[in-house]
């Protein structure tokens, strides 16, 4: 039996019903009112069955699924989060991001007005990253199976011809950047989720890098061999990612690495290691050793990498291996997560 709704003062449903995924009258109300105000790119927007959009040249295409609990955080929500993440996978390869799709699948009774405030956040991301939503989908599941909402969006991006920037690139001798402090959105999900009060508000870290990532590439081109962003497993899992693909090893320094203070207490209160915490706002870069200063210099002169480092080396050695100088001087590894350290984050 499906979900007695309450209505508005005009009649109309304050929640999604089984009805809204139905193809009707409904479906297309919920797509009219709540959906295509924030992502149509014009007065009249084509509802054909497929987008069509003109590129040329090399496209780089990526797509994922967020299924973050609780839906809304401290810096952001599940819109902003969906946007960001895939921007950001198409920059990390050296994309100009162009097109999103966006599928929203709705559990039944999900309050509408909810949905209104993501998608007021999706097309806040979306005039950030200057992208636009081109083509999407809508599903309602039963009351019980969907935990509120998940999203999935796929992108487009273009790369021009000569650019290439993969994990597979990394060289012995290249520097190791991070754009700025580590663990945010990790923390601020957890603190959401839980209730937990610090002293400060720690806040998620959200934020589309395309336009950061624009600027290292004009400053240094051709320098930067590998970018990847530390979302789930964090920094430490995404530097075995890294070196394991390249077939190095990396040596990086415990001092250097940036964690904002009240970060780090909140961490080492819960246990956690800031290197395996998630980021959803910083990227490393792997650069060649002659470029590192200027590529840093890049990286601070914007305003999502004013705290950006240096904090290491690729080294040669065993393939896959990342050691770390400690604050007290030996060396430790740093191994891939193993298990989940908090699921259910983006």
């Amino acid at each position: 039996m499906g979900v007695h709704a309450a209505v508005t003062e005009t009649g109309k449903p304050d929640r999604v019903l089984l009805a809204h995924g139905s193809g009707g009258s409904l479906s297309h109300e919920l797509v009219a009112r709540r959906v295509l105000p924030c992502t149509a790119t014009s007065a009249a927007p084509v509802l054909d069955d497929s987008a069509v959009v003109r590129l040329e040249g090399r496209l780089a295409f990526t797509t994922d699924s967020y299924i973050v609990q609780p839906l809304f955080f401290p810096g952001g929500d599940i819109g902003r989060l969906a946007v960001c993440g895939t921007v950001n996978d198409l920059s990390m390869v050296g994309a100009e991001p162009r097109h999103l799709s966006l599928a929203l699948i709705l559990e039944e009774g999900f309050p509408l007005e909810h949905l209104d405030v993501v998608m007021r956040s999706i097309a806040t991301a979306c005039g950030e990253a200057g992208v636009s939503i081109v083509t999407g989908d809508t599903k309602v599941v039963n009351r019980g199976k969907g935990d509120g909402l998940f999203i999935n969006t796929a992108g487009i991006g273009m790369v021009p011809d000569g650019r290439s920037i993969s994990g597979s690139r990394a060289q012995p001798g290249d520097r190791i950047l991070i754009s700025g402090p580590l663990a945010e959105h990790g923390l601020a999900i957890m603190a959401a989720r839980e209730g937990l009060a610090f002293s400060s508000e720690i806040r998620s870290d959200c934020a589309p890098l395309n336009g950061i990532v624009a600027a290292l590439l004009e400053a240094v081109g051709d320098a930067v061999h590998c970018m990847r962003d530390p979302t789930r497993g964090g920094l430490g899992t995404t530097l075995n990612e890294l070196a394991l693909q390249s077939l190095v090893a990396m040596l990086v320094d415990e001092p250097t690495i940036p964690v904002r203070p009240d970060v780090r207490a909140a961490c080492e209160m819960l246990g956690l290691d800031p290197m395996y915490v998630a980021n959803e706002g910083k990227f490393v870069a792997v650069v060649e050793p002659s470029s590192a200063a200027a590529a840093l210099q890049a990286l601070r002169s914007h305003p999502l990498g004013r705290e950006a480092t240096d904090i290491g080396e690729v080294v040669a050695g065993k393939p896959g291996r990342v050691m770390m100088r400690t604050q007290l001087g030996p060396t430790r590894l740093v191994a891939m997560l193993s298990g989940e350290l908090l699921p259910r984050i983006c």
